[in-house]
Order: C-alpha cells, then structure tokens, then sequence
C-alpha cells in the first residue's frame, strides 16, 4: 500500500517509539515500523508526535484589536469590559474576520488546530462578531476546528438585548451556550441566568461553556448552581464553567463541598492560567491573590482540566502568541504542579483533555484518527513546555501546512491579505 505521508521515527506523549503513516486525510497506522511507500516520507529522528493544541477557551471577536480605542489603564477585568463596550461600536465584519483569519495563521504555525472561542451577543454592535467568526469558521474548517460559543458578555438579564441576541446566535448555527452569572446585578439573577441558559442549552441539545465566578469574591458560588442544572436537566459531561477563580478565595470547608458536587456532575473545568493570574488580585495590597482556580485539588476528584489560552492582544492583555505551551507553563507553575507525572498531565491539559472537553471527534494518534498532528523539537511532553518547544511539522487534514518553523510565513495555507499579521510580531 502506497501512503500520502510516512513519519518514520517518531516519540509518542507516552514515550512509545513508533512510524505514523497518514493516507485519505486519516491516520492509517501507527507501529514501531512500518516499511511502505508514501508520497512523502520524513524522518522524525525521535522528536515528540503529538495530536494538535487545544485552546478550550478564547476571544477571538477581541483579539489582536490591543490600543482600540485606548489601553487598559488600571489592567482589571472591569476596565476591559468597559472597554470592549467602547470598542464594539467601530467594529466591522471586515475587520473582525480580518484579525480572527490573521490569529488563526499565527495558531496553525503552533500546531494549534482546534479552538473553542466566546463571542459576545450583548448587543446588535456585538452580532458583528457573531456574523464574523461564522464566516471565519467556515473559512479555516479545512485546518482548524472552530468552536463558538454564544456569551452574552454584558449579562443575560443585565443587558436588555443580550436574551434576543443570544437566541438568534443559536439561530444562526453557533455551537455552545454560555453566559455570565457573576455580572448580573444580583446573586440572585446570576443563578437565574445560570438555570435559563442550561434549560435553552437542554431544549436544543448542545454543550454550555460558562464564565462562572471570575472574580476574587469568596461568595461568588455560581458553580455549585451550574453543577445543580447539569443533574437536573441531563447534562452531564456536556457542560464546563470557565475560570472559576473565587474558588482561589473561598473557604475550605465550602469548597470540600463543592468539588464531590462537581464531580457528581461530570462538570470540566477551564482556568485560563496567564489571564486569571493578570487580571485577579488588582485590588490587594500584600498578601496578593494570584486568582488560579484549585486545578490539583480538582484533579484529585476526578474533575476534567483543561488550560485556556483566553487572549491574546485586546483589551485584557496585552501579551500573546496563540502557544499553549506557554500556558502550559504557566499553569505548571502556578499550581506548583512539580513532580513529572503532574507536568506531563499539563501537556494534557493543552491537548487530549481539552479536547474531550469540547467533543471533538477523531482526535488523537490511533488508527482512524484524524491526520492532524503536531512534531517538537522534543523528547517528550515536560521537555516540549520547559523549552516551549519548536514546531517541526504541522500536519492538519493529512497535509503538511508547516515545517521547520512557527512563523505564519512558513505556513502552506491559501493565500489571503494579512495585514494584521504584519502590524504585530508574529510568534
């Protein structure tokens, strides 16, 4: 049998030595040898195979948009709101696919191939991004798996358009139900929304990604009514809160209750290690608050981790190249997730456990997987996020997009304007 592409030499995450052979867009198979034809054949030498990057939780209505109007100034997640709110009234649905196809470049040179991102449905000024990334989605199915979620940012019942708007995202064909809870006026309203939004996720038979407790209040408890729905309505395995960061606050003794009630409810949980250790604590003086969820107690109960890129360049933060090794890292350090088995489990966290969080099908390195895959200048997952590793080759759909550099210059993509690539530095 003659394959489209043979790896030959390649190190598996669990240190298994072994050739890929790729034909028809699938993984065909995966031995310590596989001796064939193929139209392309390329020694690995023994660096690190992986399956693709994962980023479970994004804003690409807002990246790459970092100085309009203005900069953060105090860098709180309340001044970037306030400031998405400026910002959204000048957007255009040019602009936003403009910036979102230039992200999606710089993410397909880091072996980054599938993304869940929120877009705003406050307003009619946000439906411009929904209408967006839409278009976006469609553009990049080929090589990147786009996943959109419905968030009605300025809150489901703060906001007197965000109801209609969200319903009509849904409408439009986007994936996932999200919302706000701890932006409503009220403790009350949050829980309410928590209940309204899962009951419309339930109805329609789809997933819920929920910004929950992103705050550094201890009383912030709006996941233990998102664990709630999830049993209640069915849910189970479908549903993920997002940040979760009042959990860093809250009182032990609550939180020895609130983990079993997660896990229950097969509730995954989605921190954002370099956004949530940014943006919380602003307001402490010594001892400050670094924000990060507890990702090892969670673990410990058996709840799904998976590390969110959340920004790059916009009104939250001013960083970012669309590399979830740099997340990784940051979120190894920042759970003082030390020993080797807790720092490969990160490496997981950025790939095979975000994308059981999103649903993706065919993912992974077994025969009949999707031949989407990613080569490190490696030896194995520690040595990828300690050296934040080089790309070798990116393969997306059977098909060798990338090589030798993460530069969106090496990419083998359809030709396309990428003016927003060029006005920031690539990764």
């Amino acid at each position: 049998m003659t394959f489209d592409i043979l790896l030959k030499n390649g190190t598996l995450p669990d240190g298994a030595r072994a050739d890929i052979a790729i034909a028809g867009g699938r993984i065909a198979a995966v031995d310590p040898l596989i001796d064939a034809e193929a139209g392309e054949t390329i020694d690995i030498s023994g660096n690190l195979v992986s399956p693709p990057f994962v980023d479970p939780h994004f804003h690409m209505d807002a990246t790459l948009s970092y100085g309009l109007p203005r900069i953060n100034a105090s860098g709180t997640l309340l001044e970037g709101i306030a400031l998405w709110g400026e910002l959204k009234p000048l957007l255009t649905e040019e602009a936003v696919v403009e910036r979102a196809l230039a992200y999606c470049d710089w993410a397909a040179s880091m072996g980054l191939l599938a993304i869940r991102s929120h877009v705003d449905t406050s307003d009619e000024h946000a439906m411009t991004g929904v209408r967006g990334l839409l278009a976006v989605r469609d553009r990049v199915k080929d090589y990147i798996t786009l996943q959109i979620v419905a968030f009605p940012q300025d809150g489901w019942l703060r906001s007197p358009t965000a109801r209609d708007c969200t319903l009509r995202a849904l409408d439009m064909g986007v994936d996932v139900v999200g919302g706000i809870p701890h932006f409503e006026r009220t403790m009350a309203d949050g829980r309410r929304s928590v209940t309204e939004l899962c009951e419309i996720a339930a109805e329609r038979g789809l997933m819920v990604d929920m910004h929950c407790d992103e705050t550094d209040d201890p009383m912030s408890r709006h996941v233990e009514q998102l664990a709630y729905e999830t049993q209640r309505l069915g849910l189970q395995g479908r549903v993920a809160g997002s940040h979760l960061t009042s959990m860093h606050s809250m009182d032990n003794y609550y939180v020895s209750k609130l983990l079993p009630l997660m896990a229950e409810a097969q509730l995954a949980a989605i921190p954002n290690p370099l956004i949530n250790i940014t943006l919380q604590g602003r307001h402490d003086t010594y001892p400050k608050r670094r924000g990060l969820t507890r990702v090892p107690e969670m673990l410990k109960h058996g709840i799904r981790v998976g590390f969110g890129q959340d920004c790059v360049l916009d009104p939250w933060y001013s960083l970012g190249t669309a590399d979830m090794l740099d997340v990784a890292f940051m979120g190894l350090h920042v759970a003082q997730m030390t020993s080797p088995a807790d720092m490969a489990r990160c490496f997981d966290m950025v790939t095979s456990e975000s994308a059981a969080i999103l649903g993706l099908e065919g993912y992974g390195l077994a025969r009949g997987c999707k031949a989407d895959l990613v080569v490190l200048d490696a030896a194995n997952p520690v040595e990828a996020i300690r050296l934040r590793a080089r790309r070798l080759f990116v393969v997306a759909g059977g098909r060798v997009i990338a090589r030798g550099r993460a530069d969106v210059s090496a990419l083998d993509l359809p030709d396309r304007p990428r003016e927003v690539a060029r006005r920031f530095k690539t990764p």
